[in-house]
């Protein structure tokens, strides 16, 4: 073999060789059991496109309290919405409030790098719906806002008048509303809100929705340990419901405006206030970060 030829080769083994330590060192660059930002999402579901189905059986958190009372927020009202209000969720003088956003699947895959940098520190996901829907998109949105340092927790649309509410409360456990005491996992929501369908109070009475409303909430404490967080206006609260949640239920307030206003029967003070839904659903918690974290550990 010539010397020439004898070189080529030593040339190309050189390259081969600083290839494969770059791939070795990009591998070690990268951290163990990372998860990736964007999950395996299915191109159907029961045969349809999934942006259809998500269209077609996905409410989010809100949507419906828009539909009936509208969204006034405005730059000052949003702003108003970061400052102390009232009481924390310990009950005591809010000091501080921490930014946080609420996701389902009409967001799809979400940029979570974007909305840390954004500022906003905690997250709720839409696991599911009665007892028929999934959210597509939960383990990308769910494991993402973890990933990015976010407290997190997940929430059920409610349709009381599919299933019981233990029914309701089990499928929402069983497909990704449970909790752990692990710092960074809120205790699930239940989102109670206008009938997407049709009558305002679902068919039921007052006394009834209180019952419904019983039956998940002793359902996902007996599941969970904790109590869930209940989502709802004043207004629909007032129309629908006589019960008192106030003494386990960290309450959820939804109003597109500059104060939280009055507040659903028994509650004296709010934890969470969902305050706009532009440009994507914004909540304030009502206290310091350190409160934030006391929600999670339970």
């Amino acid at each position: 073999m010539s010397s020439a030829r004898r070189s080529r080769r030593r040339a190309l083994a050189s390259v081969i060789a600083a290839a494969s330590v770059s791939v070795l060192l990009l591998g070690t660059l990268t951290p163990a059991g990372a998860t990736p930002n964007v999950d395996t999402v299915p191109q159907t579901i029961d045969g349809v496109p999934v942006a259809d189905y998500v269209a077609q059986h996905d409410h989010e958190l809100g949507s419906q309290i828009r539909r009936v009372e509208g969204d006034q927020s405005t730059p000052d009202s949003k702003y108003q919405a970061l400052q102390p209000q009232g009481l924390n969720s310990d009950g005591f003088q809010a000091m501080a409030t921490v930014p946080g956003i609420d996701v389902s699947g009409h967001q799809q895959n979400v940029d979570w790098n974007y909305w840390w940098g954004q500022g906003k520190r905690f997250a709720y996901v839409k696991a599911t719906e009665s007892t028929s829907y999934k959210n597509p998109y939960f383990a990308q949105q769910y494991n993402g806002s973890y990933n990015v340092g976010m407290i997190r927790g997940a929430y059920h649309f409610a349709l009381p008048d599919k299933t019981s509410g233990a029914a309701q409360a089990n499928y929402f456990v069983d497909n990704g509303g449970g909790w752990s005491r692990d710092g960074k996992t809120l205790p699930g929501a239940l989102d109670m809100e206008y009938n997407p369908y049709g009558a305002t109070c679902y068919g039921k009475s007052k006394s009834g929705m209180t019952a419904w409303i019983k039956d998940f909430s002793d359902t996902y404490h007996a599941r969970t340990s904790r109590w869930p967080v209940i989502y709802t206006s004043t207004s629909w609260w007032s129309q629908c419901v006589d019960g008192d949640f106030s003494a386990t239920s960290p309450l959820w307030v939804a109003r597109y405006a500059s104060s939280v206003g009055t507040l659903p029967h028994a509650w004296g003070f709010h934890t969470i206030w969902q305050y706009s839904s532009s440009p994507i659903d914004q909540n304030s918690f009502n206290g310091a970060f350190d409160r934030l974290q006391a929600l999670a550990n339970g």
